[in-house]
């Protein structure tokens, strides 16, 4: 008798596995919180230099005296989307101020005090800590700092899972998350802040994929689908609460701060929340399996035999990763698997950081990113069966990635008066990368062996973590290119990722309706049969 077995025997996602579904999955919405928050701590306003001498000055325009001075120390921008050259001043030279105009043929300084613009962020971290002109970079090493955090996270914490027990690790994650967001609010300078910010990365992986371990391994097969896709939905809802938190708190401290201290929540979970089952059994402790397995039949009203244990078959797990590259045919499925991941985490986390490039309302469009992956999940759970995980991954990939790719009609030819069909197209793209992302977990699982599924599965997510430290680099590629070309070109290349991997999915054999591979002779004969 297979483990899976048991759990049919015990009820597929009873009252126990609800419970226990529901008690890690709110963690991950604090784990989506922490991971998109930089969109908020990090944006990076409109801004131009202090005007030397003038210590009330600020970004808006006061009065018409403050026009005039403004017009007279700040040289106009090199871009016709911005208002004023954010780096420079005029020289203080009295010849340059003796009449209203600006000056003319002169030369510019680099300034080191700036105002900004407040009518989205009143502070920020780059606002308190002037990280902007020479210093923007800093922006992009800080998110590259934190998905490095998240990459950590990946492998630190499944190893402490499989090795130590799943329990142990979720609830060492939901701690380090809990300390280091409170830690956050009192950081002083942007060093401290990108190292603290490493650490909320690697919590916000533990308690992600732990929990979903955790999660999943208590559900029975033909249920896994259904928890396996809603397991996103923590994350999206999430990313709703922030928005509209980040929208009534502007400042960044007091938005840290307030959406760390709710994690405390967290604190009884290792007394809540059991070992799994299947990892006990497979550590040869089958007294403590039995135990929680009678606590769950208690609560979903069954009665297990009294030697269902005894039948169980352990699951042997002979194979390694780089047997998936042991023929040409293997290693072209696995090699587009791999980049299929590190294409969907570089686009879906860019298209989320590229929120401040879209135009239009910025807190608007962040929760609309969120709200249009709800449609995905919903035709995943319609169409994956019907249509088949290859082709609704290729459709995903094509429409989104040609939608991304389109904004650079809209922006270039069409600027602001076809500002809301550039948000749209770009809603249209996080919508189906979202999709992707739902199918490439089932798809993945799907193709690699059972001797390799649990390795392979984990591999292919260290692949998809290399594509989010890129991420906000690509992001950043406005501050580069200057005018609405700069503005596209990261949607463009978010797009030529999701193209370049719809085409490479061609390469890959349909898994729907078919026996999953047990073997990596299986895999690579696969599909043998179908049911």
């Amino acid at each position: 008798m297979k483990f899976d077995e048991i759990l049919v025997l015990l009820g597929e996602f009873g009252p126990y596995q609800k419970r226990i579904y529901f008690l890690v999955g709110l963690p991950a919405i604090n784990a989506g919180i922490f991971m998109m928050i930089n969109v908020f701590l990090l944006g990076n306003p409109d801004h131009r230099c202090a005007i030397p001498g003038c210590d009330n000055d600020t970004y808006a325009v006061q009065s018409n005296l403050h026009a005039i001075l403004i017009n007279r120390t700040i040289p106009p921008p090199d871009d016709d989307n911005f208002k004023y050259d954010e780096c420079h001043l005029f020289p203080p030279n009295a010849s340059y101020y003796d009449n209203y105009s600006r000056p003319t043929n002169a030369s510019k300084y680099k300034c080191d005090k700036w105002v900004y613009d407040e009518s989205v962020f009143h502070e920020n971290v780059v606002t308190e800590m002037s990280v902007v002109c020479d210093k923007e970079i800093l922006q992009s090493i800080a998110k590259m700092t934190f998905f490095i955090g998240v990459l950590f996270g990946d492998l630190t914490f499944g190893v402490v899972a499989d090795r130590y027990g799943r329990k142990k690790s979720f609830y060492l994650s939901i701690l380090l998350l809990l300390v280091s967001t409170i830690v956050l609010y009192w950081v002083q300078n942007f060093v401290e802040y990108s190292v603290v910010r490493f650490f909320i990365g690697a919590g916000c992986a533990g308690i992600f994929l732990v929990g979903f371990v955790i999660a999943m391994e208590m559900v029975g097969p033909s249920k896994r689908l259904w928890a396996g896709t809603f397991w996103q939905v923590w994350f999206e809802i999430g990313l709703i609460i922030l928005s509209g938190v980040a929208y009534l708190v502007r400042d960044w401290r007091k938005l840290q701060i307030i959406m760390a201290i709710p994690t405390v929540i967290y604190l009884p979970y290792y007394w809540l929340i059991p070992e799994s089952s299947r990892w006990l059994l497979s550590q040869g402790r089958p007294a403590e399996a039995e135990a929680v397995l009678r606590k769950a039949a208690r609560v979903n009203k069954v009665t297990l035999p009294d030697d269902f244990l005894d039948q169980c078959e352990p699951d042997n797990d002979t194979g390694k990763v780089w047997h998936l590259f042991r023929s040409r045919k293997l290693a072209i499925r696995t090699s587009v698997i791999f980049y299929n991941w590190l294409a969907i985490a570089t686009v879906y986390y860019g298209l989320s950081l590229n929120t401040g490039n879209l135009g239009g309302d910025f807190y608007l469009n962040f929760l609309l990113q969120g709200v249009s992956e709800f449609p995905a999940y919903v035709i995943c759970l319609l169409l994956f069966d019907r249509l088949g995980r290859k082709k609704l991954l290729i459709g995903f990939f094509f429409l989104g990635g040609l939608s991304c790719i389109a904004t650079l009609f809209t922006r270039i030819y069409g600027g602001e008066k076809l500002e809301a069909a550039t948000i749209t197209l770009a809603m249209v793209g996080k919508m189906c990368v979202s999709g992707t992302f739902t199918v490439i977990y089932v798809f993945s699982a799907e193709l690699y062996p059972t001797v390799v599924r649990n390795s392979g599965v984990g591999t292919s997510s260290c692949f998809s973590r290399f594509g989010v430290i890129s991420a906000p680099y690509i992001a950043g590629l406005n501050t580069v290119v200057n005018g609405d070309l700069g503005r596209a070109l990261p949607l463009v290349i978010f797009g030529s990722f999701s193209v370049s991997a719809g085409l490479l999915s061609l390469h890959l054999p349909e898994t729907a309706h078919a026996r999953l591979p047990e073997t990596i002779d299986d895999a690579e004969n696969f599909p043998m049969y179908r049911y």
